[in-house]
């Protein structure tokens, strides 16, 4: 079974969930077009439905930030999630 990584970020902004494609130009990606409440895990579980994906069985979403300087902390913090998936017909899409 082929699995990828679908990540959820915010720079302050609109959230946008989003799998990786490596060597792909263009990536599935789903917009919420507010910055507050994060999507919960039911909305991002149907926005990657939408994208033909779902979370691969035992997986959990994790959390980490960034800032867009990394050499300034006073930069503001972009905070991304990051899950397992795969295609939802159990391979990848």
């Amino acid at each position: 079974m082929k699995t990828l990584t679908a990540q959820l970020s915010s720079a302050g902004s609109a959230w946008r969930l989003y799998v990786v494609l490596y060597g792909e130009t263009e990536w599935p990606t789903f917009r919420w077009e507010r910055t507050s409440p994060v999507p919960t895990v039911a909305e991002r579980r149907r926005a990657l439905a939408a994208l033909g994906y779902e979370v691969a069985p035992g997986s959990v979403w994790s959390w980490t930030e960034d800032r867009r300087d990394p050499d300034d902390d006073g930069t503001p913090v972009v905070l991304i999630a990051a899950v397992t998936v795969r295609g939802r017909d159990g391979g990848a899409a």
